[in-house]
């Protein structure tokens, strides 16, 4: 029984980091109208392994009792494997989930074949429950139960909080469709990302005509119905469509498992081969589009340390910085078709329901505020709606050329950005985690969270773009408006 109640202890940190890092972190599903049917899924586990770990702990469950615990292991392996059909379904799992989920199964494994034949012998005795000591497992079995039912029942408010399961996401959240007399077509590659999802609503409000490049035709159909059109290829639409202007956001998320070759090759191939399709496709086009925005990242500077980097600023010989010099230099190939190019070179987006945000504010509610390294670095960041702004701004300002920093001017350094959050969030931060871990973890990867550019959106200035929010204390006023009303409350 030692044996089964380790393995078990294992099952449970897997789960835990599971649960933190992909469910939370990465993928911020609570956040996610998509997700809800996951997440109604996790809590039936979680509330399922909640029981197990309290029952186990500390007492041998025999006759009738002992059928019941078989059953509930027996229930849990009908979940998970709905569970894994739901994520196949809903989103696509990162590697290293994947690979975990298949350590969890088969761990769970181990503990059915270890297990059933004890519950089985305890099945044939008289109904009784005998207690059980089991030293310091009990009581890790203890803490398991009562952090797993208080996961249990967050999953379960972020279940009720999204609403109707069945309903599509653009009519669980109604999309406001615009009308003008002379409409324009855009053409969105990554509309159904965070900041994509976004712009094509922001279009369809204004009465633009839409079609969305996507790998996932359903996701976009969830999105935003038979509002905009969509094509999986860029080959689908006609030499002879009217499209008005292009925003490119495709792109492999950098942020993941560490950068190896082949996630190297993945970043960079999903960003050029779809920019080098665009340009394909402006060269066919009976008429061209007026102008091309294509996002890049404020990583084309590198680390910039204390120097104030501007749009003039050179890049370095990194990875980062160079993939984004390629990115930029493939969708300038649109000049030569007459067609204006902007670069959006985009520090971190936070918004409501997806971004950078979830991932930073998610540690913090759960009083696990952490510094990255020793938080000098700079971190530029800028709230979605002033992406948006932007992106209008560059679609129809024709000096809007070339690079522009997309940028709060309000530039921070990341320890007081963590506690600006905290201070939102009413919760301390109290962590650090040093630069030499995340180096050993993450490789060259830990440079996005150790380093950092004090970017200036110089040319969205001089332009005359007006940021609706240029200090962090107005963004996350405005995307924790409920903090904000306790705070009032509590001064009141």
């Amino acid at each position: 029984m030692l044996l089964v109640l380790s393995l078990l202890v294992v099952q449970g940190l897997m789960g835990a980091f599971d649960n933190f890092w992909h469910h939370e972190i990465t993928e911020a599903l609570p956040s996610k109208p998509s997700a809800r049917k996951e997440l109604m899924l996790h809590t039936a586990r979680e509330f399922i392994y909640a029981i197990l770990f309290i029952m186990l702990g500390w007492a041998t469950w025999h006759g009738l009792f002992g059928i019941v615990v078989m059953v509930l292991l027996l229930v849990e392996v009908g979940i998970t494997l709905w569970d894994f059909i739901e994520e196949d379904m809903t989103r696509k799992l990162p590697p290293l989930e994947r690979v975990l989920h298949t350590v969890l199964a088969m761990n769970y494994g181990a503990v059915l074949i270890l297990f059933l034949p004890i519950l089985w012998a305890w099945s044939l005795d008289e109904s009784v429950i005998k207690g059980a000591d089991y030293g310091i497992l009990s009581w890790v079995m203890t803490l398991y139960g009562i952090g797993v039912f208080f996961w249990g029942m967050r999953d379960l408010y972020a279940v009720i909080k999204l609403g109707p399961l069945q309903v599509a996401e653009h009519l669980r959240d109604p999309i406001s469709v615009g009308e003008t007399r002379v409409s324009k077509t855009v053409l969105v590659t990554g509309g159904t990302g965070f900041i994509g999802k976004a712009l094509v609503r922001n279009l369809l409000s204004r009465g633009e005509n839409i079609i969305v490049l996507t790998r996932d035709i359903m996701k976009a159909r969830d999105a935003f119905g038979f509002h905009v059109d969509v094509v999986e290829k860029l080959d689908e639409i006609p030499n002879d469509r009217q499209i008005d202007a292009i925003v490119n956001l495709a792109g492999e998320p950098v942020i993941g498992l560490p950068w190896t070759k082949t996630r190297r090759t993945r970043i960079v191939s999903s960003r050029m081969d779809t920019t080098r399709s665009l340009i394909s496709l402006i060269a066919r086009l009976e008429t061209k589009p007026k102008v091309l925005v294509s996002a890049s990242a404020v990583g084309y500077y590198g680390d910039g340390g204390e120097c104030l980097l501007d749009e003039s600023s050179e890049g370095q010989q990194v990875f980062m910085s160079e993939f984004c010099q390629q990115w930029e230099d493939e969708a300038q190939g649109a000049t030569q078709h007459g067609v204006r190019v902007s670069i959006l070179r985009l520090g971190i987006v936070i918004g409501s329901g997806g971004g950078a945000l979830p991932s930073l504010a998610t540690p913090v509610r759960f009083g696990l505020g952490t510094i990255m390294g020793n938080g000098k670095q700079w971190m530029p960041w800028i709230h979605i709606l002033d992406v948006l702004g932007l992106i209008d701004f560059a679609l129809n300002n024709s000096n809007a050329g070339d690079v522009i920093n997309a940028t709060a001017p309000g530039a921070l350094r990341h320890q007081d950005f963590i506690a600006e959050l905290g201070t939102v969030l009413h919760r301390p931060v109290l962590f650090s985690i040093p630069a030499i871990i995340l180096k050993s973890m993450l490789g060259e990867m830990s440079g996005i969270f150790l380093e950092g550019q004090k970017v200036s959106p110089s040319r969205a200035i001089e332009l005359g773009y007006r940021f609706q929010y240029p200090t962090l204390d107005l963004a996350l006023k405005d995307l924790f408006p409920r903090q904000q009303n306790q705070s009032v409350r509590a001064a009141l």
